[in-house]
């Protein structure tokens, strides 16, 4: 008897291999960023470029149906560009803190993110979060203190900064829950890549370094490709997989910038990183496990 194959058994690997492929494209941003950063290209100039980049894909995305108005319109536009500025912000720092610090230690900071989500969502969301929860929320704040170790002698200002950009990307991925469903992807796509451009364009142009050859200038236009790359691939990867089953391969991102921080930087994380880093994954995966039962 024939054993007919089941066509949905293989989604979720699917939708796994997308999200490790989405993280690869954000670890190649912030290589390339820190790489042109090390380099004495502006902060302002790196954002502009990968929001100018992540624009003209997504116009073209949504018009190659026809150009017509309506499809650039949403009922919602405070929102979605409240949303937007929450990541641009977070970039902007994200990139200037890159100049200072290993790849590594902003990774592992920004990845209390998660952890920061629980903890708004009690009075954002008005979810119930059970003492499961704020063990891990306890726990993922314990794991930030031991990588930023705010009173040694390995601190320095920029990681508040990176701070910030894990609220800033908790804030944004509860903004993108409530917009999940009510504004299309692509539409909000579209707004993260206009805001971008629009607002840092100003200085960009201020700041702006004319990159020093060719191949510089190659990774200043493939921070937008990659960052737009790895967003279609982060929304793709979730048609085929729930978040409970994707959500454990987003780690997978420190492990490429600790690649790419050791082949291009000649850095290896120190025993605090380490541990500060499996404190945070710790938690967001009790978080994790606590939301899949």
């Amino acid at each position: 008897m024939a054993v007919t194959a089941n066509p949905t058994a293989d989604l979720p690997r699917l939708g796994i291999v997308l999200m490790l492929t989405a993280w690869l494209f954000f670890s190649l941003v912030d290589l390339g960023a820190k790489w042109l950063a090390l380099a004495g290209v502006p902060a302002f100039q790196l954002a502009f470029m990968r929001y100018a980049g992540h624009f003209v894909i997504s116009v073209g995305v949504i018009a190659k149906g026809g150009i017509e108005a309506g499809r650039f319109k949403t009922d919602h536009p405070w929102q979605v560009i409240s949303r937007a500025l929450l990541l641009i912000s977070a970039t902007v720092f994200n990139f200037y803190a890159l100049r200072f610090l290993p790849l590594t230690v902003v990774s592992a900071i920004m990845f209390s993110s998660p952890v920061i989500v629980c903890f708004l969502s009690v009075f954002v969301l008005k979810e119930r979060v059970g003492p499961w929860r704020w063990a891990a929320i306890i726990l993922g704040f314990l794991g930030v203190l031991v990588v930023v170790r705010p009173f040694g002698s390995a601190f320095h200002l920029t990681m508040l900064l990176i701070v910030y950009n894990a609220t800033a990307l908790a804030l944004y991925s509860i903004m993108t829950r409530r917009l999940s469903g009510v504004v299309a992807v692509d539409t909000m796509q579209f707004y993260l890549g206009l805001t971008g451009t629009v607002v840092l364009l100003p200085f960009a142009i201020w700041f702006w370094i004319q990159p020093e050859n060719t191949w510089s200038m190659i990774v200043l236009i493939s921070l937008g490709v990659f960052g737009w790359c790895g967003h279609q691939l982060l929304t793709n990867a979730h048609r085929f997989g729930t978040a409970n089953q994707l959500m454990p391969f987003t780690y997978s991102f420190l492990i490429y910038v600790a690649i790419w921080g050791y082949l291009f930087f000649d850095t290896v994380p120190d025993a605090f990183t380490l541990a500060g880093a499996a404190l945070i994954m710790a938690a967001g995966l009790i978080i994790w496990k606590r939301e899949k039962k």
